[in-house]
């Protein structure tokens, strides 16, 4: 399924001229068009799904091999000292594009963004954890 209105779903189709590093029948890889690094991707499926959780359990699973193996690449060929796989859902968490994407995202030290997912952190007392420890366990 494609959506006619989604910037991404005329990037993954080629509609729109892109930089693409690598492309199959599910997927193509472009660089970001305002990277947060230098060699900063993206892995934008060729089907649309909004987010994480619409998307197929085996699309969201070859896209993470599909990470694997081209931050290893990207590493390797961009020499960069780190990697980030960061994968948004919701406005909330920082979506801005409504159909799922992968960014892979090279990390330099002493570049500007070297910071770039840095978070403050929360504390929660012991009887919270357990309560929010105990509301997720599942066994699927």
């Amino acid at each position: 399924m494609k959506d006619r209105n989604c910037i991404f779903c005329k990037l993954a189709s080629g509609e729109i001229p892109t930089n693409t590093i690598y492309e199959d029948d599910c997927f193509r890889v472009i660089l970001d068009a305002a990277p947060a690094s230098r060699g900063h991707a993206l892995i934008i499926p060729k089907e649309h799904y909004v987010d994480l959780y619409e998307i197929e359990i085996e699309t969201a699973g070859k896209a993470m091999k599909l990470a694997k193996k081209l931050a290893i690449h990207m590493t390797e060929t961009l020499k960069c000292d780190g990697f980030n796989l960061v994968q948004n859902n919701g406005e909330v968490a920082g979506q801005t594009v409504f159909h799922f994407h992968l960014h892979l995202i090279p990390r330099y030290k002493g570049m500007k963004n070297d910071d770039i997912l840095i978070w403050n952190h929360e504390t929660f007392a012991d009887e919270e954890m357990k309560e929010i420890c105990n509301a997720l366990k599942t066994s699927f």
